[in-house]
């Protein structure tokens, strides 16, 4: 048996990101329903807003109209157009601006400014592809343009944390710390207050190791990397190298990936803070 079909129509004069999230989240209430949603950003005019209604068809589909207009007069033409089609409608900036206008005295400013498009955005977002263009000792940038690098040993957690980092804003580099292998000269660049260490439990880290080595099939990877006497060795060698870098380090055995992030965060700016004086 075929389900019913049901269109949500999104007006907007943005985008119309946040009507459609919406959208899409009431959806998902009624699963019996085919669902189909239409967007109609950027509506500036009531000639635009007037041809949208002319185009909806109640009777031949039933409609739901979603909106996020902030003009009032085009968000009067909405209201009214639905209520004689006979279309429901949210108005879904309607009771957050008067709420706001409530507790803040003043009117809205009335200008059309896109959620979540902003410096911010954008600047998470280039935080996200320097992270993966600098992963596990790849670097497309030079090491002196991260605000952070992560240095510890390999599978110690350092590629998930500078994903979440650049997610939360910070470009980041991360550096795995191979036994007998001296450490790319770009790092003895990099401002010391932007370099943390990360370590981990030994028994733990073999745990991790062996998963690793047995996903990749039989014969694959060395036994030293699971061995728990190498593992000592190495992590006494890179925890030699920290001392030398005078980094702080964070033990990731435990902490889950928000709060490994959030310490790191903490560290950096409070060395940052303490070389500036405060400033």
């Amino acid at each position: 048996m075929s389900r019913p079909k049901l269109e949500l129509h999104v007006l907007a004069d943005s985008t119309g990101d946040t009507a459609a999230r919406v959208a899409r989240a009431s959806a998902t209430q009624y699963p019996q329903w085919q669902v189909r949603i239409v967007r109609h950003p950027r509506l500036a005019s009531q000639t635009g807003v007037a041809a949208v209604l002319a185009a909806l068809d109640p009777t031949e589909v039933k409609t739901v109209v979603f909106s996020t207009i902030i003009n009032t007069q085009l968000r009067a033409l909405v209201a009214s157009g639905c209520d004689e089609l006979g279309v429901a409608h949210a108005d879904l900036l309607e009771a957050s601006v008067d709420a706001m206008r409530e507790a803040t005295g003043e009117s809205p400013s009335g200008i059309v400014r896109p959620v979540g498009v902003g410096e911010d955005y954008f600047g998470r977002i280039a935080a996200m592809e320097f992270a993966i263009a600098n992963d596990d000792g790849h670097f497309a940038n030079p090491l002196t343009e991260a605000d952070i690098v992560l240095v510890g040993v390999s599978r110690s957690g350092k590629t998930p944390l500078s994903m979440y980092l650049g997610y939360l804003g910070y470009r980041t580099a991360n550096i795995p710390i191979i036994p007998g292998i001296a450490p790319p000269e770009q790092l003895w660049q990099v401002d010391r207050t932007r370099i943390v260490g990360l370590t981990v439990d030994p028994e733990r880290l073999q745990k991790i190791r062996t998963r690793r080595v047995n996903s990749m099939g039989p014969g694959k990877g060395s036994t030293d990397y699971t061995n728990l006497t190498k593992i000592l060795d190495e992590i006494d060698e890179v925890a030699a190298l920290q001392r030398k870098l005078g980094c702080p380090v964070i033990n990731t055995t435990a902490l889950a990936l928000e709060e490994a992030a959030g310490r790191v965060i903490e560290i950096m700016e409070t060395r940052r803070a303490r070389s500036t004086g405060g400033r």
